[in-house]
This record gives C-alpha cells, sequence and structure tokens, in this order.
C-alpha cells in the first residue's frame, strides 16, 4: 500500500479526513489549481459553490489519472475558496459528496485544508483544490 491513511489516538474528532498520511512510494504526483471548466475551458457551475467543487474534483482526477494516480493514492487535498464563511461548509461538502462514488474519493477524505481567500484569478471562480499523490 502506498498511502495509508490514519487519525492517531487524541487528535480531534470528528472531522470529513483524516489527519495524517504516510506515503511510502518514490514518485510524487502534484496537481495544482484545479477550476470548475470543462475540457473546453468553458464556465461550470457559475455561482454554486457545490457544482463548483463536484468540477473541480473531477478535473482533479483527470490530473491524477494522466500521471497514473487515483485519489487513493492522495496523500493530502488543499481547496481554496473564496469569499469563505461557515455557513457555507454544507454547499461545500455537497460538492464532494456529490463526486464521492464517482471518482472513488476515500471517506473520510485524505488530511485536507480549506483555506478561505478573498479572491481567484477570476472573479466566477469559488474554489481551486490541488492534490498531492504518491506513487510507488
Amino acid at each position: 500500500m502506498t498511502v495509508q491513511l490514519t487519525t492517531p489516538e487524541g487528535m480531534f474528532q470528528p472531522v470529513p479526513y483524516h489527519h495524517v498520511s504516510i506515503g511510502t512510494g518514490t514518485r510524487q504526483v502534484h496537481v495544482a489549481g484545479q477550476i470548475a471548466r470543462d475540457t473546453e475551458a468553458n464556465r461550470v457551475a457559475t455561482g454554486d459553490l457545490t457544482g463548483q467543487v463536484a468540477q473541480a474534483l473531477r478535473n482533479t482526477a483527470r490530473g491524477l489519472a494522466g500521471a497514473g494516480a487515483s485519489f487513493s493514492d492522495v496523500v493530502r487535498l488543499r481547496f481554496f475558496a473564496t469569499q469563505w464563511s461557515p455557513d457555507k461548509m454544507d454547499d461545500f461538502m455537497a460538492g464532494i459528496e456529490r463526486v464521492t462514488d464517482e471518482l472513488g474519493i476515500p471517506q473520510p477524505l485524505p488530511p485536507a485544508s480549506l483555506i478561505g481567500v478573498d479572491y481567484l484569478f477570476e472573479p466566477d471562480v469559488l474554489v481551486e483544490v490541488e492534490a498531492f499523490a504518491v506513487l510507488d
């Protein structure tokens, strides 16, 4: 097993992700800056956080697959969300749940961070995803 996900005893729960991942492979895969665009760079789910999270994760899965990886190889996810506030968490998590089975995303998630930012590189982009994976 290249990636082991764990939450050591004494770390706070419940959270929808593991606190720790251990990668034992030698090849690293870094997928950066995935947003809600289709293969022709058309906007997807404008103004819809749930839809943008789902599409950004689909694009992340494509990036991983292009390197011979999948979400089971991911040791860390990082999300950036614009104008973040805690009342957006349900919509954010709904986007993840929408594609969990479709993309084979482990539950709980690999270690993940959600970072609120004022804006991303284009005004309609509500979320951006980065993934870090390890392959043997």
